[in-house]
Formats: structure tokens, sequence, C-alpha cells
């Protein structure tokens, strides 16, 4: 495959097919929908010198993602790409309801059977990248931004990783799970330990935190506190002896269970849902840690949070200081819609839909190398 780059009018590189290892079967028709394929071959026979004007857009305020990964498909498998008149945005520019983000002039046999696939591409990009950007304005307060991590490996298809963790540095999450993610946009994963190495150790958290630091000592040392369902007692365990190298603990208790602090305090049980990682847990963790000197020690939260819940643990001031988010950021909950709006420079479309320009629209340049 050739290496196609794209410039916006001297701006920075778009990413190009040699980022999105596209499937060679898109070419055969492969992913797109049938009625595109036989559209496509009318056109061919009967009508071939038509021009139409495709135009994409959906019905939400939100942050765009995909725009790059869309051209680099029509840059890849069109025929006779370099004869498209492209115009878009930028993947992060924030869109309002019904304002078009790219638009696709040629024949309409060249490119037509893509739209589809780039309606799918467009709202699962931007779907992410959206979720993450209203998760990290929640978790912003007083000017201060805390820390998201993007952690949704296990909430999707593998082969999902590295767009949707582009889409979620796009929506401006701190760093994210798997170095899959990270692979578009140059980075690399993060994390300590799970569950089931503390469980290699017995349940034993300092023993799996020595391990961690012996193996990876260069690394900043977060522990995760929650195995044993006893986080107070087992962060001060390890801020106890590693102290100024602890630079964080880790809660991801099971919204199932209650932690031990409170079974041993039942005098503060029912005023509140005492389950999961919850703010008086946190609120508790943060008094037992200072109390001991460690206040350098953060607190990482995970376990259930979506944008709502951030809110309300900031609105109560509760003192987290990382966020780790991963199921409720895949949710697909804005759609794309690709209309075909002119036909041989004139007005044509279906009742309801027409052209709509959109000044911000940016040409994209095709170069091949």
């Amino acid at each position: 495959m050739k290496e196609i780059t794209k410039k916006l009018n001297g701006e920075i590189e778009r990413l190009t097919n040699t980022t999105f290892k596209f499937d060679e079967r898109i070419k055969e028709g492969w992913f797109s929908a049938v009625y595109f394929l036989k559209t496509k071959e009318i056109a061919e026979k009967l009508i071939p010198n038509n021009q139409v004007t495709m135009q994409f857009f959906q019905k939400s305020n939100a942050v765009l993602c995909g725009t790059d990964e869309a051209i680099a498909l029509l840059h890849t498998f069109a025929d006779q790409p370099g004869k498209l008149e492209i115009l878009s945005l930028r993947d992060g520019d924030k869109i309002s309801p019904f304002e078009t983000v790219l638009t696709v002039t040629g024949p309409y046999q060249s490119f037509g059977f893509l739209e589809g696939i780039i309606d799918g591409i467009l709202a699962r990009r931007t779907s992410v990248a959206t979720n993450v950007y209203n998760v990290v304005k929640a978790a912003r307060t007083s000017g201060k931004q805390k820390p998201v991590i993007f952690m949704g490996d296990r909430d999707d298809h593998y082969t999902q990783q590295a767009g949707d963790g582009y889409a979620a540095f796009i929506g401006g999450s701190t760093a994210q799970a798997t170095h899959a993610m990270n692979e578009w946009w140059g980075k690399k994963g993060i994390g300590t330990m799970p569950h089931a190495m503390i469980q290699m150790f017995e349940g034993d958290v300092v023993a799996a935190a020595k391990a961690y630091q012996q193996v990876y000592p260069d690394d900043d040392l977060m522990v995760l506190v929650d195995y044993n369902n006893d986080v107070v007692t087992d962060s001060l365990k390890v801020a106890r002896k590693f102290g100024n190298k602890l630079m964080g603990v880790r809660l991801d208790t099971s919204k199932n269970m209650v932690d031990k602090y409170f079974l041993r305090n039942q005098h503060l049980m029912g005023t509140f849902d005492p389950r999961g990682v919850n703010p008086k847990l946190i609120f508790a963790l943060r008094r037992a840690l200072d109390e001991e000197g460690y206040n350098h020690v953060q607190i990482i939260a995970s376990g259930g949070f979506n944008e709502q819940r951030i809110r309300e643990f900031e609105k109560q001031n509760v003192p987290v200081d990382v966020y780790g988010i991963g199921r409720s950021l895949l949710d697909i909950n804005i759609g794309f819609t690709g209309d075909s709006v002119l036909l041989n420079g004139k007005d044509q479309a279906k009742e309801g839909r027409q052209f709509r320009p959109n000044p911000r629209l940016k040409k994209v340049d095709y170069i091949e190398k």
C-alpha cells in the first residue's frame, strides 16, 4: 500500500492510512451495505459522469473525532481519490447539532460505497471523545484539572483499543491503560498492579508492592488497596512501609461490597449507601493518611464512575486525586448521517435534507508519495 500524507493549508499533518491499518477487504465492499454496492454498479454502467456532494453531520453538541480516519479511508479505497474534493473539520473541534463536519464531492461510484463505514467511524470516535471530554470537564474544580485515566480495555473488543484510545486522547484523558490505546498518538500505556497480582502474594498488599518495586524500581508506586476490602488498613500498611516512595493508592471496591471500615464503625451506617467506592470511605481514607503524615499519597478512584458520579463527588469536594474510568466512556450515543445533497452542482436531496455549507470546513489536499 502506498503511503499517503495529508496537510491542511500548511497546518499540522493528519494521521494517515499507515496509522490505521485498514482491512484490505474494504476495497471489495466487504464492509459496505449491499445497496451501496448495487448503486455503485448502476452508476458505473448507466450514469458514469455523475458528480455528487455528500455531507456528514450529527445531532448533538459534541467533540468531533474520526475525521483523519475517514479521510485516510477515502484516500486509500476510493477510486481515483486524487480527483475527490474533500472539505473537513479537524479531530478535536467542538461541533453543534446538524453542523456539516465533512463533505466529499466526486463520482458516486468512486466513494459512495464508503458512506456507512464513514458514518460508523465518526459515530464511534466522536462518541468516545465527547464522553471523555464531559468526564474530564466534570473532574475540573476550582481551576484544577484532576487526571482521568482511560481504562476501557475490558469493556469492548480488543481490536477497538487503538481507535478508542486515540478518541479518549482527543477528548482530554490523561493516560490510557494499554499500549494499543496509545498507538496512534505515540505514547505508552500505564498501570501498576491488578487484583491477580495481590492474589499471588496471598492477599499481602505490602509483599505485592515490594515485588512491584523490585522489578520496576523506576516506576511511581501506586498500590491497589481494596483486595481485602479494607482500604484504610491496607493503605496505611503500604504507606508505613514505603513512606515518600508511595505515590498513590487505588480503590476499586465492588459496588456490591461494604468496606470493613464501616463494619468496624457501625455508628456511621444508616445515612448513606456504604457500598463500593463512596465519598465517606474516601474521606475516611484521606483523614487516616493525613493523620499519620502521608499527605503526599494520592487517592485514585475507579469502578463504575461516569460523568454524573464524578460531578456528585466533586460537588461534595471528595478528596479524589485521579479518576479511572472504563465502560461509561464507550457508550456510542452519537450517530452520524451521510447525505448526498448536490447532483452535478445543483441541489438534489431527499425531502427534509439540504446542502448545508460550513465556512469552518477546510480543503484536504491529496498528496501521494
